[in-house]
C-alpha cells in the first residue's frame, strides 16, 4: 500500500529530477515483483479524448439515473398489462436494492481488476438486465430482470466516477463532477416526463428497449480510449466474505427502510428481527474487516480527518434533497392547488439549482486554495433558508424563490465532498472509496425518504396515505394542517444541512493534486 501512497505524494509535490527520477524507478521495481500492472507514464491525453472520455461517461451516468425516475409513471401500465398490482412496488424496490448493495462491490473490484473491466461488465449486465426486463413475459421475471439491470446501474456510478479520477487531477475534478450533477438533474426531469409519453402513446417496453442502443454507444465511444488511461489499479486477493457481509447488511436494511411503516409496522416483529439482522451483519463485517489481512473495505479508509466528514457531508445533502423532492409534490397540491404537472414543474428549482450550486463550488475548486470555504459558506446558506422555510408561510413565487436559495447552497456540498474524499487517499484505493461513498449516500437518501414519509403520518395522522392511488384523503388534508406537517419536514431538512455545515467545517482541507496556479493569482 506504501507504494502507491508514495506515487500520490509524487504528484502532489514539487521534487528535484533525479530524486523523482529515483523514486519511480524504486517504485516501478517494486510494483513489478508484486505482479501489480505498470504504472509507467503515459502518454499525456489530448483535449479531445479528454472531452471523448468525459461526454461517454455522462452518457452512461444518464444510463443509471434515468432508470431510477423513468419507470416509476409507466408502473400502472405494466401492472394493468400483467394483472399483477400487489407486486408493483418491486419493480422499483428490486433495482434499488441490487445497485445500493454493489456499489462497494464494483467501486473496490475496479482497484482490483481495473476500470476497463469493470466498466464493462456493469453496462453489459445493465443492457442484459433491460433487454430481460422489455421482454419480460411475466411480473416475477420483470422483477428479476429489474434486480439484474439494477447489479449493472450500481456498479456504473462509482466505476464512473474513478473513471474521471484517473483522467482529471483533483484541482480540476470538481469541475466534472458539476456536470454529473446536471446529469442527474436531466434524467430526474425527463425520467418521469420520457416514462409517461412512451407507456401511453407506444409501449412500456419502450422505457427499457431505449436502454440497449445508448449503452452500445457508451460502450463504442470509452473503450478505444480506455487503452490511454493511466492504470492505478493492483491485483491482490479478493476478499468475498467481506463484501458478502456488506451486501447482505445493506439490503437488510434497505427492506427495513422500504417496509418499515408501510407494509409493516415500524415496531412490528418482522422490522425490529430484519433491523437486528442487519446489525448483526454489519458488527460481522466490521469484525472481520479488523481481522483480514487485505479486507473488502480497509475500515481505516472511511476514518481519519476526512473520510467521515465528507462522506457524512455528502449524505445528508443528497438526503436532504431527495426527501424534500419526493415529498414536495404533495405539499405543492394541497397548499397551492397545483395540479400533478404544475408540481412537477414546480420541482425544477431544487433539482436545477442544486446543480448551478454545484458548478461555482467546481469552478471555486479549480482556482481558491482554501477550497471548502465555498461548501462552508454554502450549507449554512442553506441551513437559512432552510430555516425560513419552517418558520414562515410564504406565497407560491417567495417559496420557490427561498427553496430555489437553499438548493444553490445544497449543491456546493457535492463537488467538494467527492473530490476531497478521493484526494485523501492513494490512487490504488480511489474506486474502494469512491463505492463505500456512493453506498453511504444511497442509504442516506433511502433514509431520509422513510424519514421525512414517518413525520408526515405522524403529523397528519397515522390514517393518512400518502400513496398516489389513494388520493382521497390526501386531498381532504386541510391547508393549514398540510403547512403545520411540512414544517417539521423543513426543519428535518435544516438539520440535515446543518450537520452538513458542521462537517464541512470539521473536515481537514489538504492541498489538492493538479495544475499549480501562482500563489499571487491565487484565491484565497
Amino acid at each position: 500500500m506504501n507504494k502507491f501512497e508514495r506515487q500520490d505524494s509524487a504528484d502532489q509535490t514539487t521534487l528535484p529530477d533525479d530524486f523523482a527520477r529515483e523514486l519511480s524507478h524504486i517504485t516501478t521495481e517494486v510494483i513489478e515483483v508484486s505482479d501489480a500492472p505498470s504504472l509507467a507514464p503515459r502518454a499525456p491525453l489530448t483535449q479531445d479524448e479528454v472531452r471523448t472520455i468525459l461526454m461517454s461517461l455522462l452518457l452512461t451516468m444518464f444510463l443509471a439515473a434515468l432508470d431510477q425516475t423513468i419507470v416509476a409513471t409507466a408502473l400502472p401500465t405494466i401492472g394493468r398489462q400483467f394483472n399483477d398490482v400487489s407486486n408493483l412496488s418491486w419493480v422499483i424496490t428490486a433495482y434499488l436494492l441490487a445497485s445500493t448493495a454493489v456499489a462497494p462491490v464494483f467501486g473496490t473490484l475496479s482497484d482490483i481488476y481495473g476500470r476497463r473491466v469493470m466498466i464493462t461488465v456493469s453496462l453489459t449486465m445493465f443492457t442484459v438486465g433491460s433487454i430481460l426486463c422489455a421482454v419480460a413475459p411475466n411480473m416475477p421475471v420483470l422483477i428479476l430482470a429489474r434486480g439484474l439491470q439494477g447489479l449493472g446501474g450500481g456498479g456504473i456510478m462509482p466505476v464512473v466516477q474513478t473513471v474521471i479520477s484517473d483522467v482529471v487531477s483533483p484541482r480540476e475534478r470538481g469541475q466534472y463532477q458539476a456536470y454529473f450533477s446536471g446529469v442527474w438533474m436531466a434524467a430526474g426531469l425527463l425520467g418521469p416526463v420520457l416514462g409517461g409519453v412512451f407507456a401511453e402513446h407506444l409501449h412500456w417496453s419502450m422505457i427499457f428497449w431505449i436502454n440497449v442502443p445508448l449503452a452500445l454507444g457508451a460502450l463504442a465511444l470509452l473503450l478505444p480510449k480506455m487503452g490511454k488511461i493511466p492504470v492505478f489499479h493492483r491485483k491482490r486477493k479478493v476478499d468475498w466474505l467481506g463484501g458478502v457481509l456488506l451486501m447482505g447488511s445493506a439490503v437488510v436494511i434497505m427492506l427495513v427502510l422500504t417496509w418499515g411503516g408501510n407494509r409493516y409496522l415500524w415496531l412490528s416483529p418482522v422490522i425490529l428481527s430484519m433491523i437486528g439482522a442487519s446489525a448483526a451483519l454489519g458488527f460481522a463485517f466490521v469484525w472481520h474487516a479488523n481481522k483480514a489481512d487485505e479486507p473488502f473495505l480497509p475500515l481505516s479508509l472511511i476514518r481519519g480527518p476526512i473520510a467521515p466528514y465528507a462522506m457524512t457531508a455528502g449524505g445528508c445533502a443528497l438526503g436532504a434533497i431527495t426527501g424534500l423532492t419526493v415529498q414536495l409534490p404533495l405539499y405543492y397540491e394541497v397548499v397551492y392547488h397545483l395540479s400533478a404537472s404544475e408540481a412537477g414543474l414546480a420541482l425544477i428549482p431544487i433539482a436545477a439549482v442544486s446543480t448551478c450550486g454545484a458548478a461555482i463550488a467546481g469552478k471555486t475548486m479549480s482556482r481558491a486554495k482554501h477550497y471548502k470555504r465555498v461548501a462552508v459558506f454554502g450549507t449554512s446558506m442553506a441551513v437559512v433558508f432552510g430555516a425560513v422555510l419552517t418558520a414562515t408561510t410564504l406565497p407560491l413565487w417567495g417559496f420557490l424563490i427561498v427553496l430555489a436559495l437553499f438548493a444553490l447552497g445544497l449543491g456546493t456540498t457535492f463537488p467538494v465532498s467527492v473530490v476531497s474524499l478521493q484526494n485523501s487517499v492513494a490512487r490504488a484505493q480511489i474506486g474502494t472509496v469512491t463505492g463505500a461513498m456512493n453506498f453511504f449516500r444511497s442509504l442516506m437518501s433511502s433514509f431520509t425518504v422513510a424519514a421525512f414519509t414517518a413525520i408526515l403520518l405522524m403529523a397528519l395522522g397515522a390514517d393518512i396515505s400518502l400513496a398516489g392511488e389513494h388520493r382521497g384523503p390526501v386531498s381532504s388534508i386541510p391547508v393549514a394542517d398540510m403547512i403545520t406537517a411540512f414544517r417539521y419536514v423543513f426543519g428535518a431538512a435544516t438539520a440535515l444541512l446543518a450537520l452538513g455545515a458542521f462537517c464541512m467545517i470539521a473536515m481537514e482541507e489538504r492541498p489538492l493534486a493538479g495544475p499549480a496556479t501562482p500563489p499571487a493569482e491565487m484565491a484565497e
